[in-house]
């Protein structure tokens, strides 16, 4: 299957055409303020030395930071509407409590507390007050408000009072856009009512962006479906992410953990990914990056879903570097590294000055850096060491020396020997290993919830089963799924041998003629 990989990020807009496990060819452009317009000049060229008879494109993968950005500089969010089923129980904390005030106003929330949901042990805790639930739906249509966010007490043991509610909304605001908690998030009110909201306002800019990258492909000349990848190194039919935006969140290090695995073939290792602005470090599990188990800030606002454990790190390629303070970062000039930094005319020192006067890479033009004095960069460099050493200390789970991959445009920066680290490899397309992740992407499904009255193996076997049918809706072929994980907790305060099962399988993309459309 030919594929082209893509992943747009703050500093650099990556992209690769494969063929099977073949790089036919790569190419790195500086990100610019017209996002689109760089992915079709990056498809473009990625598909110009393909000859006029060579076989189309099957299939595109778009790895974006548009909707974590979007967060984090609250802009283009939606206006949204929170709908709580847990009165009387959940009346102490508001919806949103949590969030920064600045990010509250930008979503300018209305917020409805009625009467529902259920106990631990699944017993309904009052019954859903369906007038109550009609009359906010009735509500927020009249003010204007497309996006709604329905969570309810304990929704992943049961999740009829969300399924419920939302049919109520829908009979009021037929064409609102509906995120229910249970599809997102685990058990813990807030946060999973938390990552409910973040979605709900960000599935108006989902739509947005798919419906502007499937332009950029035609605009390109490419007639495929196309995905964008998720959290967890697998990727997803664009239409289903743009309901699950929040699942793209982290996509942009999981795609260099997952091309970092594929072009070393390690399944266990650590993975540290430089980009322009910052690095991310992360852990392969099995050829996956390893998930993180506790709650997760976004934006500055507290979640508890599918995310990737990494460890981010002020220091990437354009990390700007102030001599009189002798710091290093937390700044960065970014995608302007190429008018900016001095070995590109500019004035500003960045860490790709300093690894252009040491010799570690041929960027620009090295006699501008040439001034440096030796020992002023030979002790810029050991503080680099000392970053990157702690950094992985903190990532590891035991004492032994791990192998680390330098992936990123900027992994020149990662020096050849750590403390802590057995061996610091290298490989070739390192610099566009996210691409490459985002084009090898498998398809995902994933079912975290409590089972009651099933035995374990059949309530792992009924776990399996949905995060199947989860993965073929997300568009896996059925013969190609394979189970990645599960693991099984018995919950001792709960009737009938409960228990909560979480399980994740991957497969293949399925292809079809039907699908073979931009």
């Amino acid at each position: 299957m030919k594929r082209i990989g893509i992943d747009v990020g703050g500093t650099n807009t990556d992209a690769v055409l494969i063929d099977g496990e073949t790089v036919l060819s790569a190419i790195k452009f500086p990100t610019t303020s017209d996002v689109m317009k760089g992915v079709v000049d990056a498809i473009r060229h990625v598909t110009a030395s393909q000859p006029a008879h060579a076989a189309p494109v099957d299939a595109v993968m778009i790895g974006t930071t548009h909707f974590t950005n979007a967060v984090v500089e609250r802009a283009r969010l939606e206006r949204v509407a929170a709908i709580r089923i847990a009165m009387p129980a959940g009346a102490s904390l508001p919806p949103m409590v949590d969030w920064p005030d600045d990010l509250r106003e930008s979503v300018e929330p209305m917020s409805f507390m009625v009467e529902g949901g259920h106990e631990y042990d699944g017993r309904p805790l009052v019954p859903l007050d369906r007038d109550a639930v009609r009359e906010a739906a009735m509500k927020i249509r009249d003010a204007g408000i497309q996006s709604v966010g329905i969570t309810a007490l304990f929704s992943p043991l049961t999740t009829e009072c969300e399924v419920e509610a939302a049919e109520i909304v829908r009979q009021v605001m037929p064409d609102a856009r509906i995120t229910l908690s249970h599809t997102l998030g685990r058990i813990g009110l807030l946060e999973r009512e938390n990552v409910t909201l973040l979605n709900a306002a960000l599935q108006g800019l989902g739509q947005r962006t798919v419906g502007a990258f499937g332009q950029a492909l035609k605009e390109s000349g490419v007639h495929a479906p196309f995905y964008l990848t998720q959290n967890d190194g697998t990727v997803v039919l664009a239409e289903v992410a743009a309901a699950n935006p929040v699942y793209s969140f982290a996509s942009g290090p999981t795609n260099s953990m997952r091309g970092a695995a594929f072009l070393t073939g390690l399944k266990e290792a650590m993975v540290v990914d430089v980009g322009g602005t910052t690095s991310d470090i992360g852990c392969l599990v099995g050829g996956f990056p390893r998930e993180a188990n506790n709650v997760v800030e976004v934006g500055g606002v507290r979640t508890l879903f599918r995310m990737p454990d990494l460890l981010p790190m002020a220091l990437g390629g354009g990390t700007i570097i102030d001599l009189d303070r002798g710091t290093i970062g937390p700044r960065s000039v970014g995608y302007r590294i190429t008018s900016e930094a001095l070995v590109f005319g500019g004035s500003t020192l960045t860490t790709t000055d300093v690894a252009v006067a040491a010799g570690l890479v041929e960027i620009g033009d090295r006699d501008r850096v040439k001034h440096l004095d030796a020992s002023t960069v030979s002790t810029l460099l050991k503080r680099i060491e000392k970053m990157v050493e702690d950094s992985v200390d903190r990532m590891k789970t035991s004492a032994e020396g791990v192998q680390l991959i330098a992936v990123g445009g900027g992994s020149f920066l990662i020096p050849e020997k750590l403390a802590g680290v057995r061996e610091v490899l290298r490989v070739e397309h390192a610099g566009v290993a996210n691409a490459l992740g985002a084009a090898m992407a498998q398809v995902s499904g994933e079912v975290d919830q409590v089972f009651s009255g099933l035995s374990r193996d059949a309530a792992i076997a009924e776990a399996e089963k949905l995060a199947r049918e989860r993965a073929i809706e997300a568009g896996a072929q059925p013969g190609t799924i394979t189970t990645l994980d599960t693991e099984d907790i018995p919950i001792a305060y709960l009737p009938g041998d409960a228990r909560r099962v979480r399980a994740r399988v991957v497969g293949d993309i399925a292809f079809s003629e039907k699908r073979k459309v931009a």
